[in-house]
């Protein structure tokens, strides 16, 4: 099965404008993505998604193919469709979504999210274990699985929840969503075309629709915690620290 790999990169972020051209580093971080998906090694075809010729140079410039998509995109998941609905993409069986917000995805999420797919499930993502004092935070999206590593739900909220106070400590009772998906080209042209159900539209959590309309989303969880992706000010700073920490 080929893969594309696909990396949105939006300028319209409200809690960190301009977020793909934020440096880490001294490089845009959506650099730093491309840089290490293609450590990877896991993706046939790289390209970056984007509805600015600002970061199509930058993306230019890190010698990646780039494609410039609608502005009107609701989603990163419908500009990533747009980009594998090209001839030139079409003869790709796997699709997959890595955000340009996520420096550190470590590269069992990548390709746990591909052998999900691999194995039969419509679409592929990752989670790693959340510690409790972490859980209320709401840019660190939680799931809960299934005995299968089937979603069940994705939440901002805390989930599940706690009622009594100890249960809260209890060994892989969170779990943290890491921002990638690998899809079936048939499940990601089915998943764009649906209507936003309201979870999805009071969570803004565009994997609640596929959930909502039956399709299967399973959940390669990880040993150990992931570094978080860049959502603020305060995130692009804890990136910078632990990317000094890594390079000693």
């Amino acid at each position: 099965m080929r893969v594309l790999g696909v990396i949105p990169a939006r300028l319209g972020s409200t809690r960190l404008p301009h977020k793909p051209l934020q440096l880490l580093a001294g490089e845009p971080l959506v650099t730093r993505v491309v840089q290490r998906v293609r450590e990877y090694g896991l993706v046939d075809t790289l390209v970056v998604a984007t509805d600015a010729s600002m970061v199509a140079r930058v993306a230019e410039r890190a010698g990646v193919a780039t494609v410039l998509t609608d502005a009107n995109h609701g989603s990163g998941t419908d500009r990533v469709a747009e980009v594998a609905s090209r001839p030139e993409y079409a003869g790709y069986d796997v699709v997959v979504n890595i955000q340009a917000d996520e420096p550190f995805l470590p590269v069992e999420a990548l390709a746990g999210a591909i052998e999900r797919v691999r194995s039969g499930d419509d679409i592929g993502t990752a989670a790693s274990p959340l510690e409790a004092a972490l859980v209320g935070d709401p840019n660190r999206v939680k799931v809960v699985t299934d005995e299968n590593g089937r979603a069940l739900y994705f939440s901002r909220a805390p989930i599940p929840f706690a009622r009594e106070a100890g249960s809260a400590a209890s060994p892989g009772l969170y779990w943290q969503h890491l921002g990638v998906y690998a899809c079936r080209r048939p499940a990601l042209e089915r998943w764009v075309r649906l209507t936003p159900p309201p979870a999805e539209l009071a969570e803004r959590l565009e994997q609640l629709r596929a959930l909502h309309y039956g399709m299967v989303i399973g959940v390669a969880r990880l040993e150990r915690a992931a570094h978080p992706g860049v959502d603020t000010p305060e995130d692009l700073r804890r990136a910078e620290a632990h990317w000094v920490a890594q390079q000693r």
